[in-house]
């Protein structure tokens, strides 16, 4: 038997949203924008202690990875939250942010930085190991030729994975949910258990669509303009045409 849906409450959350659904999205996106750049940084460190020559470094960022990939991301989110004992509120100089909002960031963050440490690590090692020694010749310091020769290279490689890894934090970012953060979930979940209605979720699906696609767009606007440099080497599709109707010089002694 097939439900009708109330296509009136879809047209409400879509084209005329409340305040509190408002701030339920900018949750989302500030607390996904947030969580992944702390997992890009966990995920550099990582990767740096991962190609260090000091031992207990790298045990450290092979415990690190084994842990937060292989336990579950809500079973994580959980244990923050009644492990870590944050006061309610949390005062950051002018900034007074909630305990569950931070929470979430953490473990979100924390989750993230294991995944990219072997998108960062992948990136690195695809850099012809030579240019190091280079630079190094040089009289540059390891730090700095990570910085100015090896990361802006290894970038190509790193932006298409971390861009598919943001769109899957901004859905993961649901889960936080759980532990009374007032994200796009929470809202849906609010407006059924008051009407059980389920196009209240049908509404937040097509929400969740539309920054993921946003996101898609400015990935590849991303990815052109690091791959810019390599399109001007290459002849544009008019200098083809052109050659193509160009006719062949003989050459005669």
């Amino acid at each position: 038997m097939l439900v009708a849906f109330d296509w009136h409450v879809i047209w409400l959350r879509v084209f005329h949203p409340d305040s509190p659904f408002a701030h339920a999205l900018w949750a989302t996106i500030y607390i996904s924008v947030v969580a992944q750049l702390l997992g890009i940084i966990l995920g550099l460190f990582a990767a740096m202690a991962r190609m260090s020559a000091f031992l207990p470094f790298r045990f450290l960022s092979g415990i690190y990875v084994l842990i937060f990939r292989g336990t579950p991301v809500l079973v994580q989110i959980y244990f923050f939250y009644f492990a870590l004992g944050l006061p309610n509120t949390i005062n950051i100089g002018p900034l007074h942010l909630a305990q569950e909002p931070v929470v979430g960031i953490l473990a979100l963050g924390i989750n993230e930085g294991a995944y990219m440490r072997e998108i960062i690590r992948a990136g690195i090692d695809s850099i012809d190991r030579g240019q190091l020694e280079a630079a190094k010749s040089l009289g540059m310091t390891y730090r700095l030729a990570m910085r100015r020769i090896i990361l802006p290279q290894a970038a190509r490689v790193i932006v298409p994975p971390l861009g598919n890894e943001f769109n899957n934090m901004m859905k993961t970012s649901s889960l936080i949910s759980t532990i009374s953060v007032y994200e796009l979930f929470a809202d849906a979940k609010q407006g059924y258990s008051t009407y059980f209605k389920p196009e209240y979720f049908i509404a937040v699906a097509f929400w969740y669509l539309v920054l993921t696609t946003i996101w898609s767009f400015a990935q590849a606007w991303i990815e052109r303009k690091l791959g810019a440099s390599d399109r001007r080497q290459e002849p544009t599709w008019r200098e083809r045409l052109a050659k193509a109707w160009t006719p062949a010089t003989v050459f005669r002694r």
